[in-house]
């Protein structure tokens, strides 16, 4: 098969054949009407073939062929060469051309020149039914940035702060989701938004333990420098508490997950880390106040499970 073209119609057929013989070249008139020539041939062409049904096809065949050790021509009336020097080489050629029906016997359903294994080349219908199941697992239902076939909670609500697996956060444990909660790092009850029924006094405090806790942090897709649209909160978060507090200031800090070279996501760790610098300072913080390194990969977490390398992959703070 040559060509290719059952990669865009099943109609069309081009074969080529090749082959070798012998054969006896007798004159029977002219001068050398008893001479005998013991020759050897090879015949070389192309089959061009339409198949017009299961059974039956348009086929045509161009082959030439090759005599060797000739040394007389076809009607015996003159050597080809010299006759004191023997046999020759390939002096004689001829080319034949023919057109005709070609029918296929046998029980199979397809021949063997028109046979195609069924999964090597997909249908319109089966490239169109597996792209739109692709299309339906990156639907975002409840809008929240996380695509329902990694959606644990496919109706979050409107608004809702979510982690990578889809959920609704509660970062301080009150029972009260971070986007109905009024103090998200704070305790407190639902009659307060979640707030302390007393003003806490020591506020920065809760938020070193929520640092350390793990509970602010923005999170990023694989090999990538873009947080995550349902994480940035954290480095809002972040540039609030830094603007109440003008005493402290804040490191951030870069991972990535163990997938890739080492040297290349210390420098992905960093990228991150100043991703976050970059929104933080945009929303007013003087960058005096902050300072961001990368850290390289997140070795604490198992790199064998999709979910802890998606925890993995994030930027961190440190109050200083």
């Amino acid at each position: 098969r040559i060509m290719n073209f059952e990669s865009f119609t099943r109609s069309l057929g081009l074969l080529g054949h090749f082959g070798a013989g012998i054969g006896n070249v007798r004159p029977q008139e002219n001068l050398y009407n008893d001479f005998t020539d013991d020759v050897y041939n090879f015949i070389v062409g192309v089959t061009p073939q339409l198949k017009l049904g299961k059974s039956i096809a348009l086929v045509g065949d161009i082959s030439t062929i090759i005599n060797g050790r000739q040394t007389v021509t076809w009607d015996g009336s003159q050597a080809i060469g010299p006759a004191d020097q023997g046999f020759f080489g390939a002096n004689a050629v001829w080319w034949t051309g023919s057109l005709g029906l070609q029918f296929y016997l046998g029980k199979n359903e397809e021949h063997a020149d028109w046979y195609i294994a069924a999964d090597k080349y997909a249908t319109k219908e089966e490239l169109a039914s597996q792209i739109n199941g692709i299309k339906d697992m990156l639907k975002d239902s409840d809008g929240d940035g996380v695509p329902d076939y990694l959606d644990k909670e496919p109706n979050s609500p409107a608004g809702a702060r979510v982690n990578s697996s889809g959920m609704t956060m509660d970062s301080d444990g009150d029972g009260t989701p971070d986007h109905m909660d009024k103090c998200p790092f704070l305790p407190g009850p639902a009659s307060t938004n979640g707030c302390p029924v007393e003003e806490v006094k020591e506020q920065l405090d809760f938020f070193k333990k929520a640092i350390n806790d793990g509970y602010v942090n923005v999170y990023y897709a694989f090999d990538s420098s873009k947080p995550l649209g349902y994480s940035t909160s954290a480095a809002s978060y972040v540039s609030n508490f830094l603007k109440k507090n003008p005493g402290v200031s804040v490191e951030i800090k870069g991972y990535a997950d163990e997938l890739g070279p080492e040297d290349y996501n210390m420098k992905l760790s960093e990228r991150r880390a100043k991703a976050v610098y970059d929104l933080i300072v945009a929303s007013g913080v003087d960058a005096s106040r902050l300072s961001y390194k990368g850290y390289g990969e997140d070795t604490s977490v198992d790199k064998s499970s999709a979910d802890a390398r998606q925890m993995a992959r994030r930027a961190s703070f440190e109050v200083k």
